[in-house]
């Protein structure tokens, strides 16, 4: 039986052990900085935890970094020593590959490119997987380890994985920012958020078919100054919301511009 050793106990590696686990693999320990993570997740995982991580046993196959970008290169050291023959990798989308670099012989990457949290699950066999590895052989052995998690399995290099992971940021945690802002703007006059959620689930169901070019609605797509400067007037005291209001319209604007104006020029 596989046997992985998770180095973190977040969001993150809290499902990847929980998937691993209903996959048969065996996870031998969790370490944390905080006793309470440590444990809890162990406890879900039947597995050992740790505090301490020159306390890491050494008899696992396969060690997974899952830790801030932060505190990463402060801890491969650490985990690979006195192991040179295990396979060591990190699940950050920012983080290059070479961070292992004189520290291992078997090293990659294995970046799931999903938002995480501890207690919403998640259908791994779903979320595309990107991995990289030091050699043939190794990227070979994360790929096999990676199909025990997901169905979508892709080779992408690090330099390469950091536009992915700035794509990321954009499609999820700036659109969710925008949530944040929509909703105190409806909780401000007693509206409850919950009534955006039809709207937000169709302009999602509309990018499964569309480009999102061509899914854009809204008075910045159609050059309606008059709502946008009505709209802008709604928020006087905060300048912040209006610049940034005004950053994203022109950048639609801009967009649609491009977008209809390639077919006209070439129809004439």
């Amino acid at each position: 039986m596989m046997k992985v050793t998770l180095i973190g106990a977040g969001n993150l590696a809290t499902q990847l052990g929980k998937s691993l686990h209903r996959a048969g693999v065996e996870i031998c320990q969790v370490f944390s900085r905080t006793e309470e993570s440590a444990r809890t997740l162990a406890g879900l995982l039947d597995a050992d935890w740790l505090t301490d991580v020159s306390r890491l046993r050494s008899d696992a196959d396969i060690y997974v970094l899952s830790v801030k970008d932060s505190v990463l290169c402060r801890l491969i050291p650490e985990v690979c020593k006195g192991r040179g023959d295990k396979l060591f990798l990190h699940t950050a989308g920012s983080m290059p590959m070479r961070c292992f670099e004189g520290q291992a012989r078997h090293y990659g990457v294995l970046y799931p490119m999903q938002t995480f949290s501890k207690k919403h699950e998640v259908c791994f066999a779903d979320i595309p997987v990107f991995i990289e590895g030091n050699t043939q052989e190794t990227e070979e052995q994360i790929r096999s380890f990676a199909r025990r998690l997901s169905r979508r399995i892709f080779s992408l290099s690090s330099s390469d994985r950091q536009y992915l992971h700035l794509a990321a940021v954009w499609a999820c945690n700036f659109t969710n920012y925008c949530y944040g802002v929509a909703s105190k703007l409806l909780s401000e006059h007693g509206i409850p958020f919950d009534v955006m959620l039809p709207l937000i689930d169709e302009t999602t169901r509309k990018i499964h078919k569309s480009a999102p070019a061509e899914a854009q609605t809204g008075p910045a797509v159609r050059g309606d100054r008059n709502v946008m400067r009505r709209q802008l007037a709604l928020m006087d005291g905060r300048s912040d919301l209006q610049e940034l209001y005004r950053l994203i319209s022109a950048g639609i604007g801009e967009e649609a511009s491009a977008t209809h104006a390639a077919p006209d020029e070439e129809s004439h």
